[in-house]
């Protein structure tokens, strides 16, 4: 867990919002990850997404704020979240300022027929090469697509770690493009789900309001996040063990 968190980026959103304006308008390929325990749990266990989130070529920013408590472990200090939503929300604006172009994979027929008419009535000034359902049953014949439309900015909802691993893998086809694997953003920002009042988001608790609205997270609450903090504490310990000697 150490090695991930110390990867994490270390600066403001703003900052970060900026960096990704520049290499937006520079071409520069980007691939960036949205951290939360729960992946980073799963990078612990599966080798290839390990590979993965410890590659010089991503970014990890710190989406949930178990990954800022835990990096406070190690006493590394991060300013705070950047959250997917939020990221995948910038950079639609930032298409839309510089008419960019963007394409948007992942999610439910219903929901991506949403997005898209929220980017053409609302954000006209993207160009929106192309547009697919996570439920298609050739997901790399979708990203074949994407390599030949050449997007600036390619979003990919598809659930952690398939939407990373399904990025990576087709990576060095592409020679320009920002990369992010955004989860259940497009439910959020295509309104077909409310995220948290904003009261949860200023406390942090967005988990905690996502668990009282659908009680099935619990489990997956407890694999990712309860085992992440134990799994922490270990390593914290054996760390302050190692510097005593």
């Amino acid at each position: 867990m150490k090695e991930y968190i110390e990867k994490v980026y270390k600066k403001d959103k703003e900052e970060f919002y900026k960096e990704v304006e520049q290499k937006l308008l520079n071409e520069e390929k980007t691939f960036i990850i949205t951290a939360n325990p729960e992946i980073l749990t799963v990078g612990d266990k599966d080798k290839e997404f390990d590979k993965i989130l410890l590659d010089q070529i991503t970014t990890i920013i710190p989406d949930g704020i178990g990954v800022v408590k835990g990096a406070k472990m190690f006493g590394i200090d991060l300013p705070g979240r950047i959250t997917g939503v939020e990221l995948s929300m910038e950079l639609i604006k930032l298409c839309n300022k510089h008419k960019k172009s963007m394409y948007l994979f992942g999610a439910t027929k219903e929901v991506m027929n949403k997005m898209k008419i929220l980017i053409e009535q609302k954000y006209s000034g993207i160009n929106l090469v192309g547009s697919q359902n996570g439920y298609v049953e050739d997901k790399q014949a979708v990203m074949e697509d994407i390599k030949m439309k050449n997007p600036d900015v390619v979003l990919v909802a598809l659930g952690v770690p398939r939407q990373e691993k399904l990025i990576y893998d087709n990576l060095q086809g592409f020679d320009k493009g920002i990369f992010v694997g955004v989860g259940g953003s497009f439910d959020v920002i295509s309104g077909s789900k409310k995220r948290a009042p904003k009261i949860f988001i200023k406390l942090n608790l967005e988990w905690l309001y996502r668990i009282a609205f659908s009680p099935s997270r619990w489990k997956r609450f407890y694999e990712g996040n309860i085992k992440y903090i134990f799994k922490l504490k270990r390593e914290v310990k054996r760390a302050n063990r190692k510097e005593r000697k």
